[in-house]
């Protein structure tokens, strides 16, 4: 059989710039009516209220938005609310025995279902048992867990009694939790006996009692058993076991606590210039209804869905797109404690194929995997369930996105990209899949009702196609309220540097780099510290990266800047190339003009680094410091904070040695 037509499919993708959202998805599509965009502008920050209209409130706002003490901005003011009661009881009368969550451990076949009344026995249980242990309005409880259903039960409970929460990602180290419960004040903690990657029973509940000894006040600890035969806990004096706990509370129902549209939800510990992680505070009324509307609008989230965020919980991803705005608005949210390639590289395909998973919402560091894995595992199952597609916590590069679009949506499912932050709530940029074209690389335009400018220093707009600084000038009812017990961090971090006086203006900057088209849609560069200064001339990271990814048998890369004697820096690229990818001069020299041909000739690589792997994160990240003190010959940092520290040393030798 001729594969002439894949060629002539590959070639037009290829080509094109610009995709429309499939008619069938516009026929269904929560959102369709463009002028959305206009009704926000002419009605702002009025038209907020269909985003709050999407819950269910005890007492109405009387003011939408209260700007009167910028930029400590107020949404739904008086409002009163509970955010479990919003994600659980109100859906109790309809949907009841349908189901909330889905959870599907890392070892096949382990599986457990939770309808939303069976969530809601729980999480009140557990609610009870909080109560019981002296937990009140306003005390913040930690969580230090994986992928587990105990997290997001445990969040909810808290939310029940009007007790802020802090999920500390279970990647961290005890220091890192250590850290996070002192400056939270926090006297409880909720944690597990350990958890499984690649087969392996991880053991957790050691580095929680190795943070807790450097916690400088009692805590609380309450155990979840998760690895049942695979450790036996002997628990010490102040750990509590979490299904004995429960068991104490049989049946027990918790009245939901009437909170403040402003009260707390969550803090969010997130990294700082400074060093000192910052506690990003998020509350109940504005943050709650952002993420219903972002889930309902981008997402397209219906209650008869089935809907997978791979995120973790223990990022804001997962705060708001698996936990609170998939159960705000009733759906079925899938949760999966493992990794995408255990056992095999078609793990994720076979949950959608299992589950009949309508909307996938993950990151480009995941399709890029998948990429280089090659079509033949997605098409070894049945993806015909998808209905939309998401990307979220970095730009996607035009070719993943269209591998993405072609491989997994079948040309199908709209591509939504998105860009956010911990601090901004939910998604800030994106295209309305149901009414917007979509343009791969760029993420799109502003969503309605937020204000998002590209602008040079001195804080004026920039031409269409320049670089810039990416700015958001007006506020958003997701928006971060503070930095918990630092009012004045807050503004130096978040506020100072782009306020404009003379304009009357406070313009929230969120430190990444950007440009603009003729259609306003958006494309993020990347950090703005994230570039590179050949001879006077900036270059950002991201396009250098987006040129050479878009090499035929290119999987990722990642561009640092090294010393140079003549150009102060240089362009130094490590690339890991697609299995079956000849790693030589010649391809070295197609990256080359690949990039010299993207960009310029000013923008030409001094090396290109092959290598298997990037020195990355447990979250994911790649740790551009280490590569470039490969580049400089200097002494390697602290890499012991890596999923993979010894890639650091492989690439060393390697650089050594070319």
């Amino acid at each position: 059989m001729s594969d002439q037509p894949d060629v002539e499919l590959e070639a037009r993708l290829a080509e094109q710039e610009e995709f429309e959202p499939p008619e069938s998805f516009v026929e269904q599509a929560n959102v369709t009516d463009e002028g959305i965009y206009e009704e926000f502008d002419e009605n702002w920050p009025d038209a907020w209220e269909r985003a709050a209209e999407l819950l269910d409130w005890e007492e109405d706002w009387n003011q939408v938005l209260d700007d009167s003490n910028e930029p400590f901005y107020e949404w739904f003011v008086d409002g009163k609310l509970n955010a479990s009661e919003n994600c659980l009881d109100r859906h109790l009368d309809d949907r009841g025995d349908e189901v909330a969550i889905e959870w599907i451990g890392e070892p096949v076949d382990e599986t457990r279902t939770y309808t939303y009344s069976e969530l809601h026995r729980e999480v009140n249980e557990f609610a009870a048992a909080l109560r019981e242990q002296g937990v009140g309005e306003d005390d913040v409880v930690t969580m230090y867990m994986p992928m587990i259903p105990e997290l997001p039960i445990a969040m909810l409970a808290c939310a029940r009694i009007g007790a802020p929460h802090s999920v500390v990602f279970a990647g961290f180290s005890a220091d890192a939790l250590a850290e996070r419960m002192e400056s939270a004040d926090s006297e409880t903690l909720v944690t597990c006996d350990g958890y499984y990657r690649r087969g392996e029973a991880l053991d957790h509940l050691d580095k929680a009692r190795e943070g807790l000894d450097n916690v400088g006040h009692d805590v609380t600890t309450v155990v979840v058993d998760r690895l049942g035969d695979e450790r036996t806990v002997d628990h010490r004096g102040s750990e509590l076991d979490y299904d004995a706990l429960v068991d104490e509370q049989d049946g027990a129902e918790v009245e939901p606590v009437t909170r403040d549209a402003e009260d707390m939800l969550f803090l969010m510990y997130t990294s700082g210039t400074t060093g000192k992680p910052k506690g990003v505070k998020h509350t109940t009324g504005g943050y709650l209804s952002y993420a219903a509307w972002t889930s309902h609008a981008v997402l397209d989230i219906k209650p008869e869905d089935t809907y997978w965020c791979s995120a973790d919980i223990g990022w804001i991803t997962g705060h708001s797109y698996i936990v609170y705005g998939p159960l705000a608005l009733g759906t079925t949210t899938v949760m999966y404690e493992g990794t995408p390639d255990y056992p095999d590289k078609d793990r994720m395909w076979q949950i959608v194929d299992d589950y009949d998973v309508n909307q996938l919402y993950t990151a480009p560091t995941a399709i890029r995997a998948f990429m280089k894995w090659g079509e033949k595992y997605p098409e070894q199952h049945d993806l015909s369930s998808l209905r939309l597609l998401g990307t979220v916590g970095e730009p996607i590069n035009p070719r993943a996105w269209k591998w993405y679009y072609k491989y997994i949506g079948n040309e199908e499912c709209p591509v939504v990209d998105t860009w956010w932050q911990t601090e901004t709530g939910g998604m800030m940029i994106t295209t309305l899949p149901g009414v917007k074209k979509m343009k791969p690389g760029s993420a799109g335009p502003p969503l309605p009702g937020v204000s998002a400018d590209i602008v040079d220093t001195n804080g004026d707009p920039v031409e269409a196609g320049r670089a810039g600084h990416l700015v958001v000038n007006k506020p958003w009812p997701g928006m971060l309220r503070t930095l918990y017990k630092n009012d004045e961090r807050f503004i130096n971090e978040y506020w100072d540097e782009y306020s404009v006086p003379d304009r009357d203006q406070w313009v929230y900057f969120p430190e990444d780099g950007a440009k603009i088209d003729d259609d306003g849609y958006i494309t993020v560069l990347g950090r703005v510290d994230d570039v590179i200064n050949v001879s006077g001339h900036r270059l950002g990271t991201m396009e250098i990266e987006s040129a050479i990814v878009g090499v035929e048998g290119v999987a990722e890369a990642a561009v640092v800047g090294g010393d140079h004697e003549m150009k102060g820096e240089a362009v130094y690229a490590y690339v890991i190339t697609e299995d079956g990818q000849e790693e030589n001069e010649e391809f070295r020299q197609e990256i080359i003009e690949a990039v010299e041909d993207a960009i310029g000739p000013i923008a030409r690589p001094e090396a290109v680094v092959f290598t298997h792997e990037l020195p990355k994160t447990r979250s994911g990240k790649i740790m551009r410091r280490l590569l470039e003190d490969i580049a400089n010959g200097d002494e390697l940092g602290n890499t012991s904070t890596l999923r993979n520290p010894d890639v650091v040393h492989e690439i060393e030798q390697k650089v050594q040695g070319d």
